[in-house]
């Protein structure tokens, strides 16, 4: 089967049919008001990613832009180089070429956002290797109302009830789009079943030792309640249009408040004190995340603990997410811990 042949099937299967039309149609536009020619698919083999990678290769058909598609295998599981494999197969079958991308890291604690990192490292560095500038995802309405719940047991502010972004940027070259944000988990399984046949379960998606995963089992409890994941949805995208009004302002406040060195961030303690709670988390969250290249700062509770810390002591030196954080008279210095 020639690619041309398959992507007219694809096409035919998705076009024919009002409802997936109707998806393919608000991804396009998604698509299309990023103005670029080149993309990169983060595919996993799950459905909601199988059903991005639909709608990526007839955008790509239509559209005569380059979309190369990406499969991280984490090697956390013995079978998931042959899972990694199975999809490779399944996708070419489709006229789809996928590579996989081994992690060669051995993750001990903190499996999750561990592998989240490496992921994002390694897309991102094929990203360089084919000069695309867009990492997309296939996060859907039921991944946004769950990070809601997390970052809601955390703690988090305003920022972090506003949950994910649909474009965030994960360093000065490369964005990060998830266009599937207010696309349901059932039209997008129905969609992956349609043009695949099949797809792949990752096995951690039903272990209880994840939050995530525990909260993912309260959906049924709370729509018997009355408590629609749709409602939650809209509140969070006004949270998030609350954010992004407060965005405006937090740029000036964090160049006021820090001064940036090589290898270290100062924060002026007198300008630091002037702000609200929502502010100071905020101004520390940025540091760290400037100061470790990281796309995740510290968790909410952490980030409160050294705010109440840095305004309670007088000189004070403790460490937190890999960097060294004191107090010396009139600012607090950041810099990265250097491990014998």
């Amino acid at each position: 089967m020639s690619k041309k042949s398959s992507s007219v099937i694809l096409k035919e299967k998705i076009r024919n049919s009002k409802k997936f039309s109707i998806l393919y149609l608000t991804f396009k536009k998604k698509l299309d008001n990023l103005k670029k020619k080149v993309f990169l698919i983060a595919v996993s083999g799950g459905p909601d990613s199988l059903a991005l990678t639909a709608l990526a290769k007839l955008y790509s058909y239509e559209n005569k832009c380059k979309i190369y598609f990406a499969l991280v295998n984490h090697n956390l599981r013995k079978k998931s180089s042959t899972e990694a494999l199975s999809v490779q197969k399944l996708l070419k079958k489709h006229g789809i070429s996928l590579v996989i991308l081994n992690n060669n890291i051995q993750i001990k604690r903190n499996i999750q956002s561990k592998a989240r990192e490496i992921r994002y490292n390694l897309l991102s560095s094929y990203c360089k290797k084919k000069r695309a500038k867009i990492i997309i995802t296939a996060h859907n309405l039921e991944d946004q109302v769950e990070t809601f719940f997390i970052r809601l047991s955390r703690g988090s502010g305003l920022h972090g009830l506003s949950s994910m972004k649909e474009i965030y940027k994960i360093n000065k070259n490369i964005n990060l789009v998830r266009p599937l944000l207010s696309f349901k988990k059932k039209e997008l399984i129905e969609l992956s079943r349609k043009i695949f046949g099949k797809f792949y379960k990752d096995p951690a998606n039903k272990n209880t030792k994840f939050l995530r995963t525990r909260i993912r089992g309260l959906k049924k409890h709370l729509e018997k309640s009355g408590v629609k994941y749709n409602q939650i949805f809209n509140s969070i995208q006004n949270l998030a249009s609350s954010r992004d009004t407060l965005d405006l302002y937090f740029d000036k406040i964090y160049l006021d408040t820090v001064i940036k060195r090589k290898n270290r961030i100062i924060i002026k303690i007198n300008s630091f004190k002037k702000l609200n709670s929502e502010m100071k988390m905020r101004v520390f969250e940025k540091s760290f995340k400037d100061l470790t290249r990281s796309y995740y700062s510290p968790r909410s509770k952490k980030i409160i603990n050294l705010v109440d810390k840095v305004e309670s002591s007088k000189n004070t030196k403790f460490t937190l997410a890999g960097c060294l954080v004191f107090k010396e008279k009139n600012q607090v210095i950041l810099t990265r811990e250097i491990k014998n």
